[in-house]
């Protein structure tokens, strides 16, 4: 079988008030996407890697690597105009039987343990959403008031989101839908159950500065258990 990591990165810096997109800030010294690509390269799985990213931001991402001596092979596509879009795009270079991992280029610190779990997951029950549990008490807004919700029953989904070829390939045939907000909900679109599994609170999105501090103190806990 043969396993692929699309690692999409679209994002902007606006909520990290930068003025470039959020993957290419550094994290310990070199731009975080790069720490989100060795995840995947290093792990059991070894997946071939595709990274998808703005077409505005191809040539500085290549002199990224150049300038940081990044020699991952990868496969660079173009983005589209909405992630849907661009997850779309990066499935149209795979043509084989597989099992494929769709990852945010700004979650660096997905654990081998998690990675390989979710190809092992999704190859055997064609599917594995990564989430974790609330842990604080939830409420849903209703015009001027609000409904309390049992935290028991709510989960806050992650990356990777991991599927088979075939079941991911027929769903992103589909139009493009508003209320699609990550890979699940495309593929539960079509009629698949969805198969969640743990995922991990140090797997975090990096969206806003101090986001970017805990990231870099989870690498140096890392580091020092080394």
């Amino acid at each position: 079988m043969k396993y692929y990591a699309i690692i999409v990165g679209g994002g902007s810096g606006n909520r990290m008030q930068s003025d470039i997109p959020k993957q290419f800030m550094l994290l310990n010294g070199k731009p975080i996407l790069m720490h989100t690509i060795e995840a995947f390269f290093y792990s059991d799985f070894k997946p071939e890697i595709i990274v998808v990213l703005n077409v505005d931001f191809i040539t500085y991402w290549e002199q990224l690597c150049e300038k940081y001596n990044f020699s991952i092979p990868h496969t660079l596509i173009k983005g589209g105009l909405q992630r849907f879009h661009s997850v779309k795009n990066g499935i149209k270079a795979i043509s084989e039987d597989s099992i494929i991992a769709i990852h945010d280029a700004v979650r660096p610190l997905a654990s081998n343990e998690l990675i390989c779990r979710s190809f092992k997951e999704a190859e055997q029950l064609g599917n594995a959403v990564v989430a974790i549990k609330s842990k604080d008490s939830v409420r849903q807004q209703k015009g001027n008031s609000s409904l309390p919700l049992n935290r028991d029953e709510i989960y806050l989904i992650q990356t990777p989101q991991t599927f088979q070829f075939e079941l991911l390939n027929n769903a992103y045939k589909q139009e493009y839908n508003n209320e699609f907000t990550d890979d699940a909900s495309v593929v539960e679109r079509t009629g698949i159950t969805l198969n969640l599994i743990e995922g991990e609170s140090k797997n975090l999105k990096i969206t806003f500065a101090e986001d970017l501090n805990l990231a870099e103190f989870y690498l140096s806990q890392t580091k020092n258990k080394a």
